[in-house]
């Protein structure tokens, strides 16, 4: 949008570095700008160009602050919304199924966020679904789509801001604030925050690529999101007589119970993640009838949705995490894993594919099932007080039981972060708030020291 309604201020001197610095601020449209420089002169020069332009009757650009740039014949500027669009389906073909969902999620929020004002906007709800669902989402483009969302899509291409607008830092701002805030408008979970912040940067870069912008505006705004915490909540974490109990109240679930008790397992003896519990095949398991056996993990199944994944499936196979594609993990696991295991064999046999553990029509596992067996589970195994606690509160804690419990036993973190699939390092900061037993030792050094002087 572009106006003759242009105002200037005189340039002014302010002292917010050692130097100090002139500062050259204007008014589009009743829109105020303002631009920094090193020396009076030049921000006299910049002034000068700005004014003569505006005396030679040109429009200016009601987002930039800046002359307006004359256009080719039938090019219009390009939108953010035409612009998202465009990173989605550059994105597609090499993003996972849970990425693409991801990247999806994250241009909902900043596209709602770089809309201006117009007409009969559709209902917030309908616009997002309409944005997820269909034009972030690549696999229904071939699809017909309800005519509601039909309107809030051509709303949404009127209203969207152009992608020069983001060279204006309040218009930055607006987005990245978007992206920290909840629908409700409380501050969402700073994982959230900077996963979303991920996907704009990607995004801003691939305008700056495809000669958008002149560079990503990013750098030029001074906003930072929420730490993310990156250690395990010790509280989370069940001891061995706790998992028991645990594991007892799935089995005492009846059949949908009896059938996930295995699964369940594989989270706390073997320190699966759910994903690659889910994935994992009797041909991975090696289950003598006495002592240790070993699972030889060579996938993992996360679950993304039907309309995520290249084939329609809700889950998508996928190579290990933080390994290369064809890689896998050997995992020794304990006798009581071993007994389990192979009962579970014994009594429920496998899935066509040779999976371990599936619904009762036969396909995989889903999350919201096993997430509805361990919240009955936690009110029989946990007392009141540990029920209102953080203890045990997700099904992916087993795991990190299991890989504290592992740590607190001496075994060196070499070999922990092999069997868990992590790095030593991320192992170390992830879990140092559960490796116990050092406390005393440094008490009775600290006891020493003081009793010495």
């Amino acid at each position: 949008m572009t106006s003759y309604q242009v105002r200037f201020w005189d340039t002014r001197k302010i002292s917010d570095t050692a130097r100090g610095r002139y500062r050259v601020r204007w008014a589009v449209d009743g829109r105020e700008h303002c631009k920094s420089f090193a020396t009076k002169a030049l921000a006299d020069a910049f002034l000068v160009t700005l004014k003569d332009a505006a005396r030679d009757g040109k429009p200016f650009d009601r987002a930039t602050g800046q002359p307006a740039q004359p256009r080719p014949a039938g090019r219009p500027g390009v939108t953010w919304y035409e612009h998202a669009c465009a990173y989605a389906q550059m994105k597609w073909p090499d993003l996972a199924a849970k990425s693409r969902r991801s990247t999806a999620e994250s241009l909902t929020t900043i596209t709602l966020a770089l809309t201006g004002p117009h007409r009969k906007a559709p209902d917030s709800s309908v616009l997002r679904r309409a944005l997820f669902g269909y034009a972030f989402n690549t696999a229904s483009a071939s699809q017909a789509a309800p005519a509601e969302i039909t309107r809030a899509l051509d709303w949404i291409a009127k209203a969207s801001l152009p992608v020069a607008a983001l060279e204006e830092p309040d218009t930055v701002r607006a987005a990245l604030n978007a992206c920290a805030r909840r629908l409700d408008g409380k501050p969402a979970a700073a994982t959230t925050t900077r996963r979303k912040r991920a996907v704009f940067a990607n995004t801003l870069g691939y305008a700056v690529e495809r000669r958008l912008l002149p560079a990503n505006p990013l750098g030029q705004i001074q906003w930072k999101a929420s730490e993310v915490a990156e250690t395990v909540d010790r509280r989370s974490v069940a001891n061995p007589a706790q998992a028991g109990r645990l594991l007892k109240a799935v089995r005492g679930q009846g059949p949908r119970g009896e059938h996930m008790e295995a699964f369940f397992g594989c989270l706390y003896y073997a320190a699966l993640r759910p994903a690659e519990a889910v994935a994992l095949r009797e041909a991975d398991c090696v289950l003598p009838a006495r002592g240790w056996g070993r699972i030889d993990l060579a996938a993992s199944w996360p679950c993304a949705g039907t309309g995520w994944t290249d084939d329609g499936a809700s889950r998508e196979e996928r190579g290990l995490k933080h390994r290369a594609a064809g890689e896998t993990r050997s995992i020794p696991i304990p006798p009581v894993l071993v007994r389990m295991l192979r009962a579970h064999i014994a009594r429920y046999g496998t899935s066509p594919g040779g999976h371990l553990f599936r619904t009762a029509r036969g396909g995989p596992l889903n999350d919201t099932g096993w997430g509805e067996v361990w919240q009955r589970a936690r009110p029989e195994a946990l007392t009141p007080a540990q029920q209102a606690s953080p203890l045990a509160r997700r099904p992916y804690d087993l795991r990190h039981a299991a890989v504290s419990l592992w740590l607190n036993a001496g075994v060196p973190a070499t070999e922990v972060a092999r069997r868990a699939g992590h790095g030593v390092a991320v192992l170390l900061k992830v879990y140092a708030n559960c490796i116990d037993g050092q406390a005393g030792a440094a008490n009775q050094r600290i006891s020493d020291a003081l009793d010495s002087e």
